[in-house]
């Protein structure tokens, strides 16, 4: 099976930047979406790939984050969001199959000067309980935009960052006791020391310097790895300022 998700800051935009060109040309089995930035009343055909079954999960505030999921395979069962958020921003889906679990989720930026973080950290206290309840019964694989670079590797420039949201010592702690409860990081597992990035800024030409950030992952749970064959990141790949990030398992 091939996995593919992708921050595409807003799916009618990158629609016009060779979305429909990338996701024809990988042909995977599952493909997540973040910050779709969409409704459901927005959709319209060229959105539509034959083949696939979709399911949309939209902010209640138009324009703004989102998730979506296309999948080959129907699901067992589809749920939305997790026990305890009630923000209502669209940010999880999970899709039950018969030997796994797929989470979809776009973690909450902190935002600038660090406004959201208390925010995010309950978050993603919730969220951690959202996987454990899922591993208990089956494996989990969770991707999306984690809005976190995990250790200096995986960001350009760590020293003039470490106050900045997306490096703060308390998100990269969050990161570590997600690993710890029985996670892997599968990129990073199978490749300890290369570098690569899955974000860059707009500004100053980060990207044709390639001055970036890795925070788009596929983790899965520890017991899942020997299944994991590659992890990929798609970083030649535009349409978006995030690239999209892949995986392949038995």
């Amino acid at each position: 099976m091939k996995l593919i998700s992708w921050n595409v800051n807003g799916l009618r935009a990158c629609m016009k930047k060779g979305f429909a060109d990338f996701f024809t040309a990988q042909n995977a089995d599952i493909f997540a979406l973040q910050e779709t930035k969409m409704q459901e009343d927005q959709l319209d055909e060229s959105m539509m790939f034959e083949g696939y079954h979709r399911y949309m999960n939209s902010a209640e505030r138009k324009g703004y984050s989102g998730t979506m999921v296309y999948t080959r395979k129907e699901p067992l069962s589809v749920s939305y969001e997790i026990e305890g958020d009630i923000t209502k921003e669209g940010r999880v889906i999970t899709l039950e199959y018969e030997d796994f679990w797929f989470v979809c989720a776009y973690v909450p930026n902190s935002k600038d000067g660090l406004a959201r973080l208390d925010y995010r950290m309950e978050w993603e206290e919730m969220l951690l309980a959202h996987l454990n309840r899922l591993n208990q019964s089956k494996p989990v694989v969770y991707c999306g935009d984690l809005n976190v670079a995990h250790n200096e590797i995986d960001i350009k420039n760590p020293s003039s960052n470490r106050r900045n949201a997306g490096f703060t010592d308390e998100e990269r702690n969050r990161f570590s006791i997600l690993l710890e409860n029985g996670y892997a990081d599968t990129f990073r597992t199978l490749y300890p020391e290369t570098v690569k990035y899955s974000w860059w800024s707009y500004r100053f030409k980060a990207r044709e310097r390639n001055a970036g950030w890795r925070i788009d992952y596929f983790v899965v749970s520890q017991r899942f790895m020997d299944r994991v064959k590659d992890a990929m990141i798609f970083d030649e790949q535009t349409g978006s300022d995030h690239c999209p990030v892949g995986l392949i398992i038995e």
